[in-house]
């Protein structure tokens, strides 16, 4: 093997842009292969009709002290392109508006007799920082992770003891403990804001990872200058810096094994020519289901029945907009969740996400306009089939879905659809076509329990997972929790012999690898 070893990255995805920079740091070298012709994958921004449009995510956490971006940021050197904001968003329950904020101050004053369950919210979520600081190696995929892991727990053992039992626990457990179960306003509220950072509701949600799901408002969001994009670009630009290579338009199309290990990587370029890429290491942003099809007959038996057996998660149903700012009131949030009913199954325009690019970021829109990402979930398999078997009613649906999103909007903000000179609607289908993900389904896996988390390993030691299907999963932020631990797991896989450099984890004392 050469003294720098070969590491391949397929999809420049946050997570895989994150790790990519990472291990180009510590003097791998690294090429990243996206099939797109622009970085950032379902965190990326498009160009359309004079505006910068986020694909699906919009705002990113993760930035305060301690925070994943932070310590990327800091190991790296580099500067985010992001502007915090002053309240995260705005929820509008049926009955009543509800401004996150650091402060907690407005959910208190409208949710009197919560404190007690904030209270002890925070102290879990403080945990689970600290924990995201550590990349913290969980599930532990070998003896080296296990050690890691006991040495994490060794060090904050007073909290672990006390939050074990919560671990078994969901969020409806709390809420009955502190007799908060019966408020079904506040249980839809919580409902709602576990959705998008979990995937799934209080009944299932598990109070380990919810609670620092729930904290994102506290820690504090920020815009992105540019859109949510200019991470993935940033992170793109560093990789090059540091002597790696990002490939856009370089779709890969299978992965060969050879000896029981990753050795090289099929790819399909705007030529229609395939490349071959050889590789001492591989690290997929994919979904299993997409690498288990890359792999073939070469998929690992384990790699192969999780494809076949795990549920689907949620897929997104997008609208695109561009609206006349004066349509706006004054001081209005940029970023607003809609609930259109007091109970009964949320998503599929019942729960409707929207955020609008800052006022002071004038790249995003033309003068005198805004740009708006507007989502809710929605099960992927309907939109399939309809396409196959009725694209009239596949259409029809998206129209449906796109009417009563801007009905929901209207509600919100009268006058809103009057303004609007953009409008374009995207359903998993039309998100496949960015992405390539496996029936476009976004945000990761439902939160039910942390025993059920995914590690990176996928069955062959020189191949790991990155990106949203691996612990801690959804939002930008998991997702470069995530990177930090596989980066760090590659380079401990990797010969002793083969590194340039000192190696130091994100998060670690500096150790020597010569």
């Amino acid at each position: 093997m050469a003294s720098s070893p070969r590491v391949l990255v397929i999809g420049a995805g946050i997570g895989g842009l994150t790790t990519a920079a990472l291990l180009a740091e510590s003097g791998c070298e690294v090429t990243v292969l996206e099939a797109g012709a622009y970085p950032g994958g379902s965190a990326g921004t498009f160009y359309r009709n004079g505006y910068r449009l986020d694909a699906g995510a919009t705002l990113a956490g993760g930035f305060q002290p301690g925070g994943p971006h932070a310590l990327v940021g800091d190991r790296l050197g580099i500067d985010w392109p992001v502007h915090s904001v002053d309240h995260a968003w705005m929820v509008h329950l049926p009955d009543r508006h509800v401004r996150l904020a650091h402060n907690n101050a407005d959910v208190l004053r409208q949710f009197p007799g919560t404190e007690p369950f904030w209270n002890e919210q925070i102290r879990i979520a403080d945990l689970g920082w600290q924990m995201a600081a550590h990349a913290l190696p969980w599930p532990p995929a070998d003896l080296s992770e296990l050690a890691l892991l006991t040495r994490i727990g060794a060090a904050h053992l007073p909290d672990f003891i006390h939050l074990l039992p919560l671990a078994f626990s969901n969020v409806q457990d709390r809420l009955r403990r502190y007799g908060l179960a019966q408020n079904e306003e506040f249980v839809r509220f919580l409902d709602a804001l576990l959705l998008i950072s979990a995937q799934i509701t209080s009944a299932y949600a598990n109070v380990l990872y919810s609670a620092t799901a729930l904290d994102l408002p506290r820690q504090g969001v920020c815009h992105v200058r540019g859109g949510i994009g200019s991470l993935a670009q940033t992170l793109a630009d560093k990789i090059e810096a540091l002597g790696g290579r990002v490939l856009y338009k370089h779709r890969v199309t299978g992965i060969d094994v050879q000896n029981g290990r990753v050795a090289r990587v099929r790819v399909l370029t705007t030529s229609r020519a395939e490349t071959v890429f050889a590789c001492d290491f591989a690290v997929a942003n994919l979904t299993p289901w997409s690498l288990d099809e890359l792999l073939d007959e070469a998929s690992p038996a384990r790699l192969r029945r999780e494809a076949q057996q795990r549920d689907l998660g949620w897929g997104a149903f997008v609208l695109y907009l561009g609206v006349q700012a004066d349509r706006l009131p004054p001081d209005f949030s940029d970023s607003h969740q809609m609930i259109t009913t007091p109970r009964g199954p949320l998503g599929e325009g019942r729960s409707v996400f929207m955020s609008l690019s800052p006022r002071w970021d004038t790249t995003r829109a033309p003068a005198g306009f805004r740009a708006a990402t507007v989502t809710t979930h929605t099960a992927v398999q309907l939109w399939w089939d309809l396409m196959a078997r009725d694209p009239a009613a596949y259409e029809a649906r998206k129209a449906e879905y796109t009417e009563r999103m801007l009905a929901t909007i209207e509600q919100v903000i009268p006058g809103f659809c009057s303004g609007l000179s953009v409008v374009i609607s995207g359903t998993p289908v039309t998100y496949h076509t960015w992405t390539h993900r496996h029936m476009c389904m976004v945000g990761g896996f439902p939160q039910s329990s942390i025993f059920k988390a995914r590690s990176p390993r996928t069955g062959l030691p020189n191949l790991r997972l990155v990106g949203d299907s691996i612990f801690p999963g959804q939002s930008t932020t998991g997702v470069t929790a995530g990177a930090m631990r596989v980066a760090a797991d590659v380079r401990r896989s990797l010969p002793r012999h083969a590194a340039r450099k000192v190696f130091v984890s994100p998060l670690s004392k500096p150790s020597s690898v010569d």
